[in-house]
């Protein structure tokens, strides 16, 4: 039989947080601690995936996840394009680098990554940015895989849901980094957390949901499970976890007084995401063109470049408005805290 959601021990999800923050440590510990563990697909190719699923199954014998952007259409204009180059290009410079090619295309092996989830058979393989085909989520099943897409309004979940998705992750407006909206140039609705889930339940009937966006305590997990959810999905919660691959200075950030607000906005990757702000948002973010993953490309060499010289100013600080509550420490024991209600 697939694995089901009602077999975690724990029903804690740690987020599959692509570029760096999930590694396959905090995965295996995640599964180790009783809840489910995520590998993020999302900028790796298919042999680093494939590596990185046996890494963690040589640490943890339990369940894991392994998470897929789902390939769209580009959104981009080239005349904003070419606008947004000039207005980046002062603070390129100022950071001793070149703007990366606007190019399109991010994960252009998505075939290959599908065959190899098909191949190492993970517990459960989810979905951000849109759904699978029927045919590709009838596959997955067929291999006794639970299929999840994530998802931010009703009508989305009803989209995943006849394409054959069996479980969806709800993501709420305070969730920290990209939006799993299926449309990127839309801007993400601000609907509660609390009525994404209510209006998904009604709509669709008892589907396994999984809560996230905006989770940084025990209160905060027991309220979205006595609402109805299965299990509570986090991230920001774990980024200063020892296990965490979030980079010192991003680290460093999330306990930083001088950062006192999150902010949604498109201006590091053309896609909307929610980021601390600091001057490069106040900078950029209203006058950012939508265009992923042409923008996430231009802006790559200024974001390592600032991390490179620990400048929390130049770079994408992804976090939810919960970030104040995240802690470091084994991902064991914050698991552990966050499953204490």
């Amino acid at each position: 039989m697939a694995f089901s959601l009602s077999e975690l021990s724990i029903p804690l999800i740690g987020a599959p947080m692509a570029g760096g923050p999930t590694t396959p440590a905090l995965a295996a510990a995640v599964s180790q601690a009783g809840g489910l563990g995520f590998l993020a697909g999302g900028y790796r190719t298919p042999q680093q995936l494939a590596d990185e699923i046996t890494a963690t199954r040589s640490a943890t014998s339990a369940p894991i996840g392994v998470n897929l952007f789902v390939p769209q259409p580009s959104g981009a204009d080239v005349v904003l394009l070419d606008d947004y180059v000039e207005l980046l290009d002062p603070l390129a410079e100022y950071y001793g680098v070149e703007l990366g090619r606007p190019r399109f295309g991010d994960d252009d092996c998505w075939p290959e990554k599908l065959q190899v989830v098909a191949d190492l058979r993970p517990h459960v393989v989810s979905f951000t940015f849109g759904t699978p085909t029927p045919d590709e989520l009838e596959l997955l099943r067929s291999l006794r895989i639970l299929t999840v897409v994530t998802v931010t309004s009703a009508y989305e979940a009803g989209v995943a849901l006849g394409h054959g998705a069996e479980a969806l992750v709800v993501q709420g407006p305070a969730a920290g980094g990209h939006r799993g909206t299926f449309a990127p140039d839309v801007e993400p609705g601000t609907d509660s957390l609390e009525d994404l889930l209510a209006q998904i339940r009604h709509a669709h009937g008892h589907v396994p949901l999984i809560a996230a966006g905006g989770l940084g305590t025990a209160a905060d997990v027991a309220a979205v499970l006595a609402r109805g959810a299965q299990a509570a999905q986090v991230g920001t919660a774990l980024l200063l976890a020892d296990e965490a691959g979030t980079n010192p200075t991003h680290r460093a950030a999330l306990t930083n007084p001088e950062f006192t607000n999150t902010t949604v906005t498109c201006a590091f990757s053309g896609r909307y995401a929610r980021s601390l702000e600091n001057d490069f948002t106040r900078a950029f973010s209203d006058v950012a063109p939508i265009g992923y993953p042409e923008i996430n490309h231009m802006t790559a060499p200024i974001r390592a470049a600032a991390v490179a010289v620990d400048d929390p100013h130049g770079t994408s600080l992804w976090a939810g408005t919960a970030y104040r509550s995240a802690r470091s420490g084994p991902a064991a024991e914050i698991v552990a805290d966050l499953a204490a209600g």
